[in-house]
């Protein structure tokens, strides 16, 4: 369950497995509406006689990407057919063009035909009721389309365009689809089909002994048949080559804004660093939705996917990309959480790309008692990230036009939301979605969200309000400190649970108590702190060799194993890298930054194929659980790279 090779530019996010096989396909928003539903989009070759997909067990796939770009670079070696494959995929920085390049090598003393066949197999607007798929004669290209989507394919070799090509039924009956048809090297050439359909085009060329050729594929994606013209017209007249070569030197460039000065990172550190840089910025639709992944294979498990933009990872990946100098990047992020801001000035449990509200399992009414279905943190940190990001980069225009809008309306609703008597939060889910009540994490967001906007006020001016804000933030410190710290196990509760006898206290360890000293309540040197902190590293370490640390005791997501002493919950890559950011904190001398380097290093050996973080890990295998890419790893792997270096300047210094 996974996505290997990730590219996207804002309005089209593709995602292709480890066979190379396009399986998500975005289009127009980051994350919506996937027009391939998951099914994979087969590449083919055909050799003197033999086929071969690139998922056959004799092929050897070496996945990655072009440095410091988000364009793929890919190895196939098949040992049966004779022929090595270096592929390069990318989708235009600018526009929603797709464009394939593979280079063949003959590896044999023989003469070779070689046809490659691509296989379309499209759920346009996420079903297969409907669609259309032909060949148009005028350019000489295929093409699907239903309402407003059009998808056109095209390619070339040195022998000319496309060589052959057919549409068909599939998943219909006995009709398994087109891409059947391909495996004895010659397409029927049927010009159109409706309905649950899909299509196949081939190139040719003809290699030497030992000889070589390129061959180019590309899709163009538009509103309408005009402008999916316009776009193949535009990739034939500025040659496919320099387009792939165009969008390397963008991303290059957008990548320089990182620097090079990593002091003692080693390469694998400073690599997937800039790879997270990069695919954050696949993740973030133009119009501010931060998608959380977009891997579909976890339909297979919840019927329902991470395609949402939830407000509290988007704003922690906000913080991120700003903490990396990418204002531009985010800022959308934030006039998107403007729109969506309720008239009672909370956002909603999670959101569609689009703006409107996404499904949710928080109920209204729960016993006859209504219900608030939200995560309260999700609303504080949009306002703490809001002004960590003034702090960096002094850009005024854009909390100033969100003020009266955003920071205010949110901030109202976090002063009225608090049980007096406790002088914390109301009761809401936590950050894991899995549990109602008062939860120290919530607690310090909404004293960060709050501190945030009193500081908001101060700069406009805003006295009175800003004293309102102040006095509540304070409020929610002092409850923290008084009804969340527990004397007995000298540590901070994960929070309050209420019983027939009244509140609580829920202990089971949390890593989420990072927020204690993330957010601004107490310094990560407290001794409170440090004695919460310790515990969670020592209570939630999966011991194993694949280590990592837990979400929390008992963790039933993914569950792999009871056996919870050497496994508390499976290692999740946020929760890994919380523990190395206090380390980096309290670290006093360049030497104490070796554990936190260790974690960095060790999670850059978690990753997939191709650079990919997932959000989990099996706890005694390795292998990714969940979703990947998951936005939320990638970004927290920045801010830590970025603390980490910030740090050891400084002790270095002196």
């Amino acid at each position: 369950m996974a996505r290997h090779l990730v590219i996207g530019n804002g309005k089209c996010l593709i995602n292709l497995d480890q066979s190379c096989f396009i399986r998500d396909l975005y289009y127009p928003y980051v994350g919506q509406v996937n027009h391939t539903g998951g099914q994979p989009c087969r590449f083919g070759v055909w050799a003197n006689g033999s086929f071969a997909w690139l998922d056959d067990p004799e092929w050897t796939i070496e996945l990655g990407y072009i440095e410091n770009s988000l364009v793929t670079n890919v190895t196939a070696r098949h040992p049966g057919l004779g022929l090595e494959l270096h592929m390069n995929d990318g989708v235009h920085q600018r526009e929603c063009l797709y464009i394939k390049r593979v280079f063949i090598r003959n590896r044999t003393g023989e003469p070779k035909e070689v046809k490659l066949f691509f296989h379309q197999d499209l759920m346009i607007d996420g079903n297969e009721v409907g669609d259309t798929a032909a060949y148009y004669p005028d350019n000489r290209t295929v093409f699907h389309y239903k309402r407003n989507y059009y998808f056109m394919f095209n390619g070339c070799s040195k022998l000319g365009g496309i060589h052959q090509y057919s549409t068909g039924i599939k998943r219909f009956h006995a009709a398994e689809g087109t891409w059947r048809d391909a495996e004895d090297g010659e397409l029927m050439g049927n010009a159109i089909a409706q309905g649950s359909v899909d299509s196949a085009i081939g190139l040719r060329c003809v290699l030497p002994p030992g000889g070589e050729s390129t061959v180019y594929y590309w899709m163009a994606v538009g509103s309408d048949l005009e402008e999916a013209k316009r776009l193949d017209l535009y990739v034939q007249e500025s040659q496919p080559e320099k387009l792939l070569s165009r969008i390397v030197i963008y991303w290059n460039h957008w990548l320089s804004r990182a620097g090079d000065d990593f002091g003692d990172l080693p390469a694998s550190v400073v690599r997937l660093f800039k790879h997270s840089l990069l695919i954050v910025r696949t993740q973030i639709d133009e119009r501010g939705a931060i998608l959380a992944a977009n891997d579909t294979d976890i339909l297979q498990y919840n019927r329902d996917h991470y395609s949402y933009m939830w407000p509290r990872d988007g704003a922690l990946i906000a913080d991120a990309m700003s903490l990396a100098g990418y204002h531009g990047t985010v800022a959308p992020f934030f006039h998107f959480c403007n729109r969506a801001l309720s008239p009672g000035g909370y956002l909603y449990h999670k959101y569609n790309p689009d703006g409107t509200v996404g499904s949710s399992w928080h109920p209204y009414i729960v016993d006859g008692t209504p219900r608030l279905p939200i995560q309260e943190d999700e609303t504080a940190l949009v306002l703490h990230a809001l002004w960590k990001d003034y702090e960096r980069h002094g850009e005024i225009e854009l909390p100033q036009s969100l003020y009266p809008t955003l920071v205010r309306k949110a901030a109202s609703f976090l002063c009225e939301y608090v049980e007096p008597s406790l002088e914390l939060p109301l009761p809401s889910y936590d950050l894991w979605e899995e549990r109602y009540g008062i939860w120290t994490y919530t607690a310090c967001s909404v004293y960060a969200g709050l501190t945030a906007a009193s500081s908001f006020a101060d700069l406009f001016g805003d006295y009175e309000r800003s004293d309102t804000y102040r006095h509540v933030a304070e409020r929610i410190k002092r409850g923290i400190l008084s009804r969340l710290w527990d004397e007995p196990s000298g540590r901070f509760a994960r929070g309050l649970v209420q019983r027939d006898s009244g509140w609580e206290k829920d202990m089971t360890p949390e890593s989420s108590l990072f927020g204690l000293f993330a957010f601004g309540v107490l310094p990560a040197t407290d001794e409170r702190v440090v004695r919460t902190m310790n515990a969670i590293a020592a209570e939630l370490a999966v011991k194993t060799e694949v280590g990592g640390i837990a979400r929390y005791t008992n963790d039933y997501y993914f569950q792999q194993t009871g056996d919870l002493r050497l496994v508390p919950g499976n290692p999740w890559i946020i929760c890994t890298l919380w523990i190395a950011e206090f380390r980096i904190e309290t670290a006093r001398t360049p030497e104490d930054l070796d554990e936190p380097r260790a974690a960095l290093e060790r999670v850059a050996g978690w990753t997939l194929p191709g650079g990919s973080l997932p959000e989990q890990l099996h706890p005694l295998e390795g292998t990714p659980l969940s979703v990947a890419p998951l936005t939320w790893s990638h970004a927290t792997y920045v801010e830590t790279v970025c603390k980490y270096v910030r740090k050891r300047k400084e002790l270095l210094m002196g």
